[in-house]
Parts: structure tokens; C-alpha cells; sequence
């Protein structure tokens, strides 16, 4: 998940100082985001039948191949815009592949008594990489340049690949169900998920936050750099990039080493609501060290809900359809950014980024507080 961010950091700055062109920025995000909202499901069933390790590894192998043609354009500096679009499609597809076989293959690997444990960390490590990845990748930006960079990440995906040839894996936990062939298995697995109420309203939160929000404003980044004074890819660019994994990696420690937090749905809305107001505040902040105290916070808020989010879906999936439910998870969490890309990115060309991004927030805070209330007045309603 670095990995996959780091050459985000890479790429849409290339692009940036190459077009300057937002419109292309927001295409990145819906290129690299629509592969999960019409697959995702798919490749979660991919799992309840096949080897995850080798759907994972296929992945990997796709995204080491988009880093490498990325670094031979970057080097001949001959890239255009097709290539750019070509790319981050790839890019996004070879994301739908591994992001659903990753978190079923948990499942294999861990003893059940310690399989909720497990899945808390690991959700927290995949919202750690997703956050640190920016952070990272700019500084590999500012020391190795971009075309060293791009080539460098290509070879973090190696230990990953080598490792899952002997990974842990049980064969007679598959079920050996058929894989998906059209939307009416998608709609029978949705329908198996309304009738739960904490994976549909985890699934809910996290499709409302990615199709409002996502992470469209990491690709809009140079931009808001621009705008607080930071011209170049130097250290203060950097800082702001890192200011979210900061706050990630804070919530990371506290929530596993203090167990703070512990993964209820009311708690994930009260946090999804808190990194909104974070993030309006930066999109609206003049100053360049309040953005990074708000990227801080939210950097913290983010992880937090989106992990609590994971390990809730995680933990009540029913096991015969476990890679179909995490799929229509990730459908819901990573596919519905694509619109984030029409709401901070095609927007942010028409009004600004900074309005689009605010706006984006407070219509998703707003949602969030009426899906609070919602669910605390149905929980009192069956209490009673």
C-alpha cells in the first residue's frame, strides 16, 4: 500500500509540473478508482476460490510494470498525456486485484483467537501505508528526483512477491463457490448485507466518505502547496504530505498500544465527522502552519474510522462469502473515490480547489451527523 501511494507522489507531480492541468489530476483519481467500483466484488470472489497469494502476486507484478514505464518516460521525457491516462488505469486495476486477496488471506494466516486482533492491525497498517505512502514518496521525490524514485519504488513491491510463494495458506478453508458472472450475484451479496446492520451501515460510511472526499485532495496537493507558498518539491512540500501520516501514525500507536477506540459504528461516524472539519479547515486555511496541524488531525481521524470501519466489516462477514463481502467493502471504501475525482478534482478546475475540497467536506459531515442520528434513534427503537 506504500508502495502504491509513493508512486501517486511521484506521478501526479510529474503531471502537475508537466500539464498543469487539474482536470488531468481529477482523471487520475477517477482512473485509478473506478477499477474498484467494477471489480471489486468480482475479485473478492476470485478468493473464495482461488489462491489469494497468486492474486496478490499478480497484482504486485502489474504494479511494478506501470512504476517501470512511468521511469522510462520520465527519463526520455517523453511523456504525453495518453500515456499518463494509460498508466493510471493500469494502476488502478492492478489495486482492485491484490487490496480484497490481501485482506482475506488474513484469514489464513492468523489463529482464529487472535483473527480480531489481527484484522484491527492490519487494517491499521493498510490506513498507515495509505497515509504514509505520500509522505514517504515525497521524500524519496526530494533526494532521488523522480526518475530514481519511480524506479526505486518498483522494487518495494519485490519482498512482497518473493515472501508469498510460502506464505501461510489452508486450501480446505475454501469453499470452492463459482466465481461472480454478472450483477445479479452482486445484488444477491448486497442483499445479504442489508439484513446486517453493522456491516451495511460500515459499508455506508465508508462508500459516503470516499465518493465525497476519497483521498482526490492528495492528488490536488501540489496545488494547495502552491497556493501556501511551496513552489518546488522541497522539504516544506514534503512536510505537508507527511503532516497526514503523522496523525496516522499517531492513531496507529494509540489505538493498538493503549486499545483506545474499540471498533463500534457510532465511534466511526463520530470520527468520520471529525476528519471532515479537518479537512474544511485546511482546504480553507491561509496559513501554512495551521494546514499542517489540520492534515495532522486529519491524518488521525482518517485512519481511525476507516481501520474501525475494516475490522467491523471484517469481523461480521458471514465465512462462505467473506472474499464477496470484503469485495463489496472495498468496492464501496475505495471505488466510490472515483466521484471524488468529479467533487475536488473537475469541480476544483470550475470554482477552485480549495472551495470544491471544503464544500466535499461539509456535505460529507453533514451525511455522517444524519446517519448518526439515524442509527442511535434505530438502536433505541429496537432497545425498546
Amino acid at each position: 500500500m506504500m508502495a502504491d501511494n509513493i508512486e501517486h507522489v511521484i506521478s501526479y507531480w510529474v503531471i502537475f509540473q508537466k500539464f498543469r492541468s487539474p482536470a488531468l489530476a481529477g482523471f487520475a483519481v477517477i482512473a485509478h478508482w473506478l477499477p474498484y467500483l467494477l471489480f471489486s466484488v468480482h475479485a473478492g470472489a476470485l478468493t473464495d476460490r482461488f489462491d489469494a497469494r497468486r492474486v496478490i502476486q499478480a497484482g504486485m507484478l502489474v504494479f511494478m510494470g506501470v512504476s517501470i514505464t512511468w521511469g522510462i518516460l520520465f527519463a526520455t521525457d517523453t511523456i504525453q498525456t495518453w500515456h499518463a491516462m494509460v498508466l493510471l488505469v493500469l494502476h488502478g486495476c492492478a489495486g482492485v486485484l491484490w487490496s480484497p486477496a490481501s485482506q482475506v488471506l488474513l484469514h489464513h494466516v492468523v489463529p482464529i483467537e487472535q483473527l480480531p486482533s489481527a484484522i484491527r492491525l492490519n487494517a491499521t497498517a493498510r490506513q498507515l501505508g495509505m497515509l504514509a505512502g505520500p509522505a514517504i514518496g515525497g521524500a524519496i521525490l526530494l533526494t532521488m528526483g523522480p526518475v530514481y524514485g519511480i524506479f526505486f519504488n518498483a522494487l518495494l513491491y519485490v519482498p512482497t512477491i518473493l515472501w508469498l510463494w510460502k506464505a501461510p495458506y489452508h486450501p480446505s478453508s475454501i469453499k470452492g463457490s463459482r466465481a461472480l458472472v454478472g450483477f445479479r450475484d452482486i445484488a444477491e451479496t448486497v442483499r445479504q448485507v442489508i439484513g446486517h446492520r453493522t456491516l451495511l451501515s460500515m459499508i455506508v460510511l465508508a462508500g459516503a466518505a470516499s465518493l465525497f472526499v476519497g483521498n482526490a485532495y492528495q492528488a490536488q496537493m501540489p496545488g494547495f502547496a502552491d497556493a501556501l507558498g511551496q513552489v518546488d518539491a522541497d522539504f516544506y512540500y514534503s512536510m505537508l504530505l507527511g503532516a497526514d501520516a503523522a496523525g496516522a501514525l499517531t492513531a496507529g500507536l494509540v489505538l493498538e498500544s493503549r486499545g483506545l477506540l474499540q471498533p463500534k459504528s457510532r465511534t466511526a461516524f463520530v470520527l468520520a465527522i471529525v476528519w471532515c472539519c479537518a479537512l474544511a479547515g485546511f482546504a480553507l486555511s491561509p496559513f501554512y502552519v495551521l494546514a499542517l496541524a489540520l492534515l495532522f488531525v486529519a491524518g488521525f481521524a482518517e485512519l481511525s474510522f476507516n481501520s474501525m470501519a475494516q475490522t467491523l466489516v471484517q469481523l461480521n462477514a458471514p465465512s462462505e462469502i467473506r472474499g464477496r463481502v470484503i469485495g463489496l467493502f472495498t468496492m464501496s471504501a475505495l471505488g466510490l473515490r472515483t466521484f471524488s475525482g468529479v467533487s475536488v478534482g473537475l469541480l476544483g478546475s470550475l470554482v477552485g480547489i480549495h472551495a470544491a475540497l471544503a464544500a466535499s467536506a461539509t456535505a460529507l459531515a453533514l451525511l455522517s451527523l444524519s446517519l448518526l442520528v439515524y442509527g442511535t434513534r434505530s438502536a433505541l427503537r429496537a432497545r425498546a
